[in-house]
This record gives structure tokens, C-alpha cells and sequence, in this order.
């Protein structure tokens, strides 16, 4: 099965290790950001959505008018916009891209972060919502007559929109989460399933935790997965890890400096984490600097595993052997961001890429050339 490949957007270049500078919405950065991936072979890119982060809708929209090809995977928050709204607004980037659009739900892991917007749900109760949310949108993008609702968090009635999407049945859904509220959810509403880079060994547990829960719903050879990770390519191992240590060591200095301070893609978490992904990559990180073959877990420990903080650390060779290991398990999708966001994905674009997707083009034809 072909491998696809997910990039990231933002309106402001910065990391763990690099400070943002000038303008924090600087549409000149976004555009080059998107040429860029969509030059080295991405087949989509991530906005991500924190409550201090701009609007998703309108860095794809000016991404969009400078790409051709690029998928835009939106990062979205239920509980803020009205279900039957978000799927027009969503309908319509779909439209206007010709079928590039797919939304990334986000439930929310952590209390503190919701009620910077308002919301005061509880962990249950959002994905709870999250599945009426996601239910409102699938009904939205494909019935042909208007439909009322009386749900738990949503009502409303005699809703019809003349906006429909390019893609059929409807736009891609990608969800995350590891507790078992998400997985009970996402199994049954998620296109493709998104999950951090752990162990070899944790990966495919949470995959086979997935694949049960959505057998239940009829879906286990249905939903896809994606492995988000940061790479951290050089010429040679060595010179792969000296950087790998380099950017330790900037993100350490970065910290310090920064103490208790809005950050590029929300505020410092205070205290340990309270989502079961950040405490599964701590997991992860308590077994070693390295796990397995190059699972560098460094900056997932010094940040809380904040989000997508566990690096494949190598040559674009090794690195792609890695990222098969992963393919092998079940990942049919995989999400890589740098610590240096343009300069790297040009580098996984022209490295790293045409690798692992020469490499799974191989495989699969395999067996018709066995079968001939």
C-alpha cells in the first residue's frame, strides 16, 4: 500500500530549539513553506490549532493560492464553532482547492488549554462531543436533504447545505488520542488514526488496541494510520547525532530564556502532563536516550512530550529503514516536522522521501511480479 507523506504549516518559523523572529503572521513564509513541501514530494500539511495560535482556515486559504497539488489538513477544536458550519467552512476550502481539504480533530487533552477558549468540559465529555461533532459533519458533507438534530451537545433543525465537498463520500477525518474515551471515539469516526512516534513496541500496541476497538464498529480494515516524528537527518551517523545534540542543547538554552512564556504554539505546560499520548512518549522516554534502533527521546523529556517531540536520529538511509519499521506495523501515513522547519523539509523532501516511497513502490509490486 502506497506511503504518504504529511508536512507542517505555520505563519511564523520556530521550534523547541529555534527562537521565532520578526512578525508572528508572515504570509511570505507561509508561502514558501508550502512551495516547499509541496516541491519535495508532501502530500499534504498540518496547520496545527492551539488557543494561542492564529486561524487554520486562512493559512491554508493563502497556502492554497500558492500550491497546486499540496493537501491542507486543518487542525480543528470542537466545541467553538457550530458543527453544521464547520462542515460548510470546510466544504468550501474543499471546493476551492479542488478536493485538497481534511480535518484534523482535535478533542483536547489538556483542562488548562480548553478553558483558555471556554471550554469546560471534561476529558470524557469532549471526545463524548467530539463523535456528535464528527457525526453532524459526515451528515453535513453528504445528504442531499435537510436534516435536524437533538443530541446531547448539538441541536438544530431543517439544516441543508448547497456546499458539498469535491472528495467522496467526504473529506478525510484524521484523529488523535490514546486514552480509551479517545480510541472508543476515534475508532468509530476516524478516517486515519494519528499517532506520535513511540517504541516499535508501543506503537504496535496502540495500533492493535485501535484495530479491536473499530472491529467492533465493522471498521478494522477500514482506518489508516499516520506516525508523527521529527527527523534529524546528516551525511553521516556522527554528524546526525552532533546535530541531534546541538539542538538539545539550543532547546535547553531556549527554555531557560523563555521560562513560563507563550511559545511559538501555546504557553509551557506547568506540572506533568495530564493527556495519555505526552505520558506514553514520558513512558518511551524513561527507557532510554535511544529506543530501539534511533528513537531519540531527548526533547520529549526535557518538554513535558508536549506534542510531537520523539526524532528518528541518522543518515536519510537509516532513517528510512526506521521509518519502515514503522510502515511494517501498519503506518500507511507519516507526519515529519524539523527542528530548523523550512531547511528541513527541504532536506526530507530531496533525502528522505523518494526513499521510503521508492521503497514501498518496490514492495508493492512485488507480488505481481512473483505472481507473473
Amino acid at each position: 500500500m502506497p506511503v504518504e507523506f504529511i508536512g507542517f504549516l505555520h505563519y511564523q518559523e520556530g521550534s523547541e530549539s529555534l527562537a521565532p523572529t520578526g512578525p508572528v503572521v508572515q504570509p511570505d513564509f507561509v508561502r514558501d513553506f508550502a512551495k516547499a513541501q509541496e516541491k519535495g514530494g508532501f502530500d499534504r500539511a498540518l496547520i496545527a490549532y492551539a488557543s494561542s495560535a492564529g486561524d487554520g482556515f486562512i493559512v491554508a486559504q493563502h497556502a492554497a493560492a500558492h500550491t497546486e497539488r499540496l493537501g491542507l489538513l486543518v487542525a480543528h477544536r470542537p466545541g467553538f464553532v457550530a458543527p453544521t458550519v464547520a462542515a460548510r467552512k470546510f466544504a468550501t476550502l474543499d471546493q476551492f482547492t479542488n478536493g485538497r481539504a481534511a480535518v484534523n480533530i482535535i478533542s483536547g487533552g489538556e483542562d488548562a488549554e480548553q478553558r483558555r477558549d471556554g471550554d469546560y468540559l471534561d476529558h470524557g465529555e469532549r471526545y463524548e462531543r467530539t463523535g456528535e461533532f464528527v457525526d453532524i459533519l459526515k451528515k453535513t458533507w453528504t445528504s442531499e436533504t435537510p436534516v435536524s438534530h437533538e443530541g446531547k451537545y448539538y441541536r438544530y433543525e431543517d439544516n441543508f447545505s448547497t456546499v458539498k465537498p469535491v472528495q467522496k463520500p467526504h473529506i478525510p477525518v484524521y484523529f488523535g488520542g490514546s486514552s480509551n474515551a479517545a480510541i472508543e471515539v476515534g475508532s468509530r469516526i476516524a478516517d486515519v488514526y494519528m499517532l506520535w512516534a513511540e517504541s516499535l513496541a508501543g506503537t504496535r500496541d496502540q495500533i492493535s488496541r485501535i484495530r479491536a476497538a473499530a472491529a467492533k464498529h465493522g471498521r478494522a480494515d477500514k482506518i489508516r494510520f499516520s506516525l508523527s516524528v521529527r527527523p534529524i537527518l546528516a551525511a553521516t551517523e556522527e554528524k546526525a547525532w552532533e546535530r541531534a545534540e546541538s539542538i538539545l542543547a539550543s532547546a535547553k538554552a531556549l527554555r531557560e530564556a523563555n521560562a513560563g512564556t507563550l511559545t511559538a504554539f501555546g504557553r509551557r505546560r506547568q506540572g506533568p502532563p495530564s493527556n495519555v499520548g505526552s505520558i506514553r512518549l514520558l513512558e518511551t522516554a524513561a527507557q532510554g536516550k535511544v529506543v530501539d534502533k534511533r528513537l531519540w527521546t531527548e526533547i520529549a523529556a526535557l518538554t513535558g512530550a508536549g506534542g510531537n517531540s520523539t526524532s528518528l536520529v541518522g543518515t536519510p538511509e537509516q532513517v528510512a529503514e526506521s521509518l519502515l519499521d514503522y510502515y511494517d506495523l501498519g503506518i500507511n501515513e507519516i507526519l515529519v516536522r524539523g527542528f530548523n522547519p523550512l531547511a528541513d523539509a527541504i532536506q526530507y523532501g530531496a533525502e528522505l522521501i523518494p526513499l521510503v516511497k521508492q521503497e514501498v513502490a518496490r514492495r508493492d509490486a512485488q507480488p505481481a511480479v512473483t505472481a507473473a
